[in-house]
């Protein structure tokens, strides 16, 4: 399964971004999405999931200002991301699981994306 994120780039505080990850594989609609984000000298942490029902869960740290979204026809997982903030700052993947309930962990994802950079500037 193939998970290439785009949309990163660089923004002001209090901007906003769209994250993208198409997925190539025909089962999509099967798997639970997750976005995590690594930020420079940190572990990668969980940032929101879907399920394939479009169910929902997001940390608290972005609860509120990232909505995350999937289009099941274009096999394509989204993270609308508003109101940012420099802390916001990192590496953004995209990773599928292949469990059917929603999970922040990272070892229950069997594959992930290669990650876009998003940097919010004060």
């Amino acid at each position: 399964v193939q998970l290439p994120a785009s949309g990163g780039g660089l923004v002001q505080a209090g901007g906003s971004l769209r994250l993208s990850c198409a997925t190539s594989g025909r089962t999509f609609s099967n798997y639970v999405m997750g976005w995590f984000r690594q930020a420079p000298g940190k572990e990668r942490e969980f940032v929101a999931v879907i399920d394939g029902g479009g169910s929902t869960y997001y940390a608290d740290s972005i609860e509120g200002r990232f909505t995350i979204s999937r289009d099941n026809i274009r096999n394509t997982v989204y993270l609308q991301m508003n109101s940012l903030k420099p802390e916001d700052t990192a590496v953004y993947y995209c990773a599928a699981s292949t469990r059917t309930l929603l999970t922040t962990l990272r070892g229950h994802y069997d594959y992930w994306g290669q990650g876009t950079l998003v940097t919010v500037s004060s």
